[in-house]
């Protein structure tokens, strides 16, 4: 069991996602960023899908009672145990009455934790993944009480050093490939998206991001079609908004480039200001 002493800005609990119902209008979800989250995973001998702690921009302070084996991975939130500094990407112990505390962001925007077992909050149409609308709590709040698997096995596994490639954290191009509309774009609206340096605007969430500046757009809205994580569309206005794990199933705007995997999870790590180029996959 875990009391929550203090949330961070914007903490939830992910796996990863729910999937199958998207035919009910119902968001896939899941961690932000799905490497970071599954090596965490990996971590403590979960499997990889167990629901981990996801932390936006600011950590939480928890106060665990009782013992187990945690890993954390992602952003570099100057993660603490007992107010001494702990390092990241490996397994730690923690025991009755410690206390897990996160200080200055450092680099990249969401960190995750995950605790031997998994976090077993509500499953809900086959997720634990918390959302508005579908599971009762959709973040987390001061004194919850998050529970996780009783570990009677505190040694650490033997992937608890596994090498994590963080270099992504940092990267600043986001692969992708052409969208459904990308080819009724004219050829100098083509060159515009693959030749410019974006921006995220402070309009970025867990549902979708905003790039900037905007792009001159000539395309007609289009039916309401199927979208995606990753789907990059097109507003009459000329906004770029890159869709994430929480978004709508469907949309009217011209979907012109749709980002990979790997291109989501190094979007989920950036904020307001950082800039990214669109690099298009042969």
């Amino acid at each position: 069991m875990i009391k929550v002493i203090k949330p961070g800005f914007y903490s939830t609990i992910q796996d990863q996602g729910r999937l199958g119902h998207r035919s009910f209008g119902v968001p896939i979800s899941g961690a932000m960023d799905s490497y970071s989250s599954q090596f965490a995973n990996e971590l403590v001998g979960n499997d990889k899908a167990a629901a981990v702690l996801e932390m936006t921009m600011t950590g939480a302070d928890l106060l665990f009672l009782k013992s187990t084996t945690i890993a954390i991975t992602g952003a570099n939130m100057d993660p603490k145990l007992n107010s001494k500094a702990i390092a990241m990407f490996k397994s730690i112990i923690v025991h009755n009455g410690d206390i897990i505390s996160f200080g200055r962001l450092e680099f990249g925007f969401r960190a995750y934790m995950a605790a031997k077992g998994g976090f077993l909050t509500e499953t809900v149409l086959g997720s634990r993944s918390m959302l508005k609308g579908i599971t009762d709590d959709f973040r987390i709040q001061k004194d919850d009480w998050l529970e996780t698997m009783k570990s009677s096995n505190l040694i650490l596994p033997k992937n608890a050093k596994l090498k994590f490639d963080a270099s992504y954290l940092n990267g600043g191009t986001l692969e992708v490939l052409k969208g459904p509309e990308f080819d009724k774009l004219s050829n100098d609206k083509r060159d515009l998206l693959l030749n410019t340096t974006f921006e995220v605007s402070k309009y970025n969430n867990r549902m979708a991001y905003q790039l900037q500046p905007l792009v001159e757009n000539d395309l007609k809205p289009i039916l309401t079609s199927p979208v995606l994580p990753g789907t990059v569309q097109l507003t009459p206005s000329g906004q770029l908004i890159v869709l994430m794990r929480d978004c709508q199933t469907t949309g009217g705007y011209p979907r012109v480039l749709q980002l990979t995997e790997k291109s989501i999870n190094i979007l989920s790590q950036k904020t307001t200001g950082n800039n990214l180029k669109i690099r298009l996959q042969d």
